[in-house]
């Protein structure tokens, strides 16, 4: 215990006011948060007898090296409180949600004079309309998509009436799907028209857009605009398919509950949740608790809705679940002061409800064992994979692993690839790309050389002088290659003082992993081993980087030698044309307002570029 903090002396000070409690340990870390009606009752019990506690419990008290408290002026306040310090410091003892998950909303501005429409995942007070929250991002992509389409309304974040006629209109309008407020193409009146039909099919009012869209098809057919009616029989069709696939959530509906049960093994839980609006399954989800040994499914449903509904911008009108929990009465009022609305939590006693919840508790059961297996196999794959190369190489500890290899397709600039794997993963935040310097033409040798002299003489640097990209070394060095390569590894760490293992991955005639090369020696390796399928990985990714960076350097080079050659365009435009296109064959296929529509050209410098790339398009014709 701490010399400075008497917990006996303390606990006697303790207040018999509401509050919440932290438990620190001997390192200063919070294990513990909890709330209390009376903050001296509640404490207190944590440091009597053992009997009846269980042992979590036990465990955590062991671990308390002093505690601190924050009174509050009622039981509320505490829940709160609690609730906000769990998700700041995510204490070990406390059951905690995993997953972050949120839902997207559609969110409609209509406190601008041109509203925007667009996806939002959170929901603020700001006068905007808001409607979901929906449980797929697709259907809610797909919506919008379709509502661009319908209703040509702009997706720009200009400031109008602020920006307009500062700037030229975005492609969308080249592409007619914005009527182009920024230039006054739409009077506030027309645009404000299409934006009450938006909020109408956001609503569930499908009829008017529907009966408008038949119309218009039959029009442009009747005047044998075929391609006109194929668009519009396309428009029609779509939004058919949104009207049957997109369920929209009224906050005022009666039949809304969301159906909570969970499933518990060891220290891991799921609970599966299903959405029930307008007494139909909306949707379902799932979350992961991290939880002690012996935690009661009570607990786990209480601290789960206690931080689930702490974050999310939406709460139903009813919670059910399938356990008594303690602080059942004053969560339904703090739920219910956030909410606006009367909430319940109900536990269902017979009938339908207890058949959804029967089979809540089943889907959590399936998928907390579908996960333990699934965790199961990725442990095999990557430790269990580790493992066996650590057994066939005589080496352990092995956590991180580097492989290096050289791209140089018809001796066109040679660049070499980093990869790293940790635990047997990628951890492709540590790749590093290599353009090589010193080699001219194709010698793998000497541009491997350069490679890893420049990765571990800049490893050195950062170790003395501070930095983070390359001062973690590995525990081993996997060369794709055999003997050869490994000698120019071992000759670069000897030269630098570095004592790193070095293991060759030697393939066969046919270009396939055979075995390891290690000390002067060839390891043969069981082909339908984990240890010989995380090799495989580790070569293929090596091998799959640098080849992606040879590319790309060679596409770059090519637009560039192209580029360079059209009249009005220098550094800046060039510049500009290769962020916007990925490659020559997406820049011909563009449009003189595509590319009219970047910032650094006009019409005319537009028409030049396009000009010169279709120059000869004319004599291939002839």
């Amino acid at each position: 215990m701490s010399k400075t903090f008497d917990i006996d002396e303390e606990l006697k000070k303790l207040p018999a006011q509401p509050g919440v409690y932290l438990m620190h340990n001997e390192l200063g870390e919070v294990i513990y948060v909890g709330k209390a009606i009376k903050l001296k009752n509640r404490v207190r019990q944590y440091f009597q007898s053992k009997k009846n506690k269980t042992a979590k419990i036990v465990k955590m008290v062991e671990n308390i090296d002093w505690f601190e408290y924050i009174i509050t002026d009622s039981e509320m306040e505490a829940l709160v409180l609690e609730c906000n310090l769990i998700k700041e410091y995510r204490p070990r003892y406390n059951t905690m949600l995993m997953d972050d998950k949120g839902y997207p909303f559609i969110r409609v501005t209509v406190n601008e004079m041109y509203p925007r429409v667009y996806l939002s995942r959170t929901m603020k007070k700001d006068n905007s309309r808001y409607f979901g929250p929906y449980t797929s991002s697709y259907a809610v992509k797909e919506t919008l998509e379709l509502l661009h389409k319908l209703f040509k309304i702009r997706t720009c974040n200009r400031v109008l009436p602020r920006d307009c006629g500062k700037e030229r209109p975005c492609l969308n309008f080249h592409m007619e799907q914005c009527m182009a407020p920024c230039r006054g193409c739409v009077t506030k009146e027309e645009y404000g028209a299409n934006i009450d039909k938006i909020l109408k099919f956001l609503s569930g009012d499908f009829k008017e857009i529907l009966s408008d869209l038949e119309e218009k098809m039959q029009l442009a057919s009747d005047n044998l605009e075929f391609e006109e009616a194929i668009r519009y029989r396309d428009l029609l069709t779509s939004v058919r398919h949104v009207a049957e696939k997109q369920k929209i959530t009224d906050s005022g509906a009666q039949d809304e509950r969301d159906i909570i049960a969970c499933a518990v093994l060891g220290r891991d839980a799921v609970v599966q949740v299903f959405f029930v609006r307008d007494g139909k399954l909306l949707g379902r989800d799932h979350y992961h608790m991290e939880c002690e040994e012996g935690t009661k499914k009570a607990e786990i449903l209480e601290n789960f809705i206690k931080q689930y509904y702490a974050g999310t911008p939406y709460i139903p009108r009813e919670l059910m679940i399938g356990e008594e929990i303690a602080d059942a009465e004053m969560i339904e009022r703090w739920l219910t002061a956030k909410r606006g609305h009367k909430l319940s939590i109900v536990i269902p006693k017979k009938g339908e409800k207890v058949r959804l919840m029967e089979l809540a508790e089943t889907n959590a059961k399936n998928i907390l064992k579908q996960d333990r297996e699934k965790n199961r196999r990725q442990e095999q794959q990557t430790r269990g994979a580790v493992k066996e190369i650590e057994d066939l190489i005589g080496i352990n500890g092995i956590v991180r692993m580097e492989a290096f290899d050289i791209s140089n397709i018809s001796g066109f600039e040679s660049v070499g690839s980093m990869v790293v794997f940790e635990n047997g993963a990628p951890k492709k935040n540590d790749y590093r790309k290599f353009r090589i310097r010193t080699v001219s033409g194709p010698d793998d040798y000497a541009s491997m050389q350069e490679v890893l002299g420049r990765r571990f003489e800049h490893g050195l640097r950062e170790q003395e002088e501070g930095g983070d990209k390359f001062a973690v070394f590995p525990d081993v060095i996997m060369m794709d290659g055999g003997k050869g390569q490994v000698h120019v590894a071992e000759q670069v760490l000897e030269e630098l003082g570095l004592d790193i293992p070095v293991c060759g991955m030697v393939k066969d005639d046919h270009h396939n992993t055979r075995g390891l090369y290690y000390h002067d020696e060839e390891i043969p390796i069981d082909r339908h081993s984990e240890g010989f399928h995380l090799i495989t990985r580790i070569q293929d990714e090596a091998h799959r980087f640098a080849i992606t960076y040879h590319r790309g350097l060679h596409t770059r080079n090519s637009i560039h030698s192209v580029l360079a050659e059209i009249p009005g365009v220098g550094p800046k435009r060039e510049k500009a044309l290769m962020r916007r296109f990925e490659n020559m064959d997406a820049l011909r296929a563009a449009s003189v307002e595509d590319i009219a529509s970047i910032d650094e050209f006009n019409i005319r410098s537009a028409e030049q570029v396009y000009e010169f790339l279709h120059k000869n398009d004319a004599k291939t014709e002839g």
